[in-house]
């Protein structure tokens, strides 16, 4: 009887146990575990997405294998150079350059009036072009010795052959041509000289106001400086038809040569001791402006008979450079 009433208990014990497994704290353990396996389930599922997206996209030939790469315009990316060189040459005005050997060759036979010159080594030194690029060279054309590659940087990977040229909207005659022509029915002729003014705009600006003031000519050296430019004959607006403009190898020396022949030269500094109002002297003038950051360089100003300044009253320490030749060449004129 304790036997049979023993496994009854444990028997009901069971049944218990088992309801409670069921439908009880137990069930809803059981619940919340199931919860918990989907949202661990679902977690590393958005993992795999996360880790498969980073993989994307820093393995390029996992991205390009799935997509091709999308461009902005065809010009962005152009197939081929020439589609290279004709985006860009649309960008940049070419109107005034001319390049090949050919083509280039003509134009220095024909003397028509150079900028700039830029050619390997290869044909600076060859016999067609050596006695040509040196006449031009003496007559102060800039040329320029520069590296195959650098010319098709300039040309942007034009058919160049080695040579290009920048044709100029003027002539330019030679210093004692102008020392000439300056002294032609004129006492005390007045002469413009630039150091270092390498902005188009504020050449075209000077020479528009050297030509109203009647200045008989104009020196701009070989470097540091903007040549006869289609920019320069735009904002000149006409005037350079009407000025005779000398480009010299070296200034220093042009200036020698320009003292020997009775000119005194005179350059406009902000540190000048004399006001170009008190300037009273009566002889053929050589006026020297310089760039508006750096003004004369200090080897040039050694050259100079006089230092006249433009007083200022304003708080303005300084002048545009095309300002600054406007009102020394009014004063200069006008006594």
């Amino acid at each position: 009887m304790k036997n049979s009433s023993k496994k009854n208990f444990l028997q009901k014990n069971n049944k218990e146990y088992k309801k409670n497994s069921d439908f009880g704290f137990d069930s809803k353990n059981s619940k919340r575990s199931e919860k918990t396996e989907k949202f661990l389930k679902n977690s590393a599922k958005n993992k795999n997405i996360e880790n498969l997206n980073y993989y994307d996209k820093n393995n390029t030939f996992s991205s390009l294998k799935r997509r091709k790469p999308t461009f902005k315009s065809n010009t962005e990316f152009p197939d081929n150079n020439s589609d290279i060189h004709q985006k860009f040459t649309n960008k940049r005005n070419f109107d005034d350059w001319i390049w090949g050997k050919h083509s280039v060759y003509e134009a220095l036979s024909s003397e028509r009036a150079i900028n700039r010159i830029w050619c390997t080594s290869e044909i600076f030194s060859s016999d067609k072009f050596y006695l040509l690029l040196k006449d031009f060279k003496s007559k102060g054309v800039l040329i320029e010795e520069v590296s195959w590659n650098r010319l098709s940087q300039l040309t942007y990977g034009a058919s160049h052959q080695g040579v290009a040229l920048q044709l100029a909207y003027s002539k330019t005659i030679s210093l004692e041509q102008l020392i000439d022509f300056s002294r032609h029915n004129c006492a005390n002729p007045i002469i413009l000289a630039l150091d270092g003014i390498t902005d188009p705009h504020n050449v075209g600006a000077i020479i528009r106001s050297a030509e109203a003031f009647d200045c008989k000519g104009i020196i701009i050296p070989q470097r540091r400086s903007a040549g006869l430019t289609g920019t320069v004959a735009k904002v000149a607006a006409g005037a350079l038809e009407h000025l005779q403009v000398s480009r010299v190898v070296n200034l220093n020396r042009a200036l020698e040569e320009l003292k020997k022949n009775g000119f005194l030269v005179v350059g406009l500094s902000g540190d000048g001791q004399l006001s170009i109002s008190n300037f009273l002297e009566k002889a053929p003038l050589v006026v020297i402006v310089g760039s508006e950051d750096k003004g004369i360089s200090l080897l040039t100003q050694k050259k100079c008979d006089y230092l006249l300044s433009i007083p200022l009253k304003g708080k303005t320490s300084s002048l545009n450079a095309s300002v600054a030749a406007a009102i020394s060449l009014f004063h200069l004129t006008s006594k």
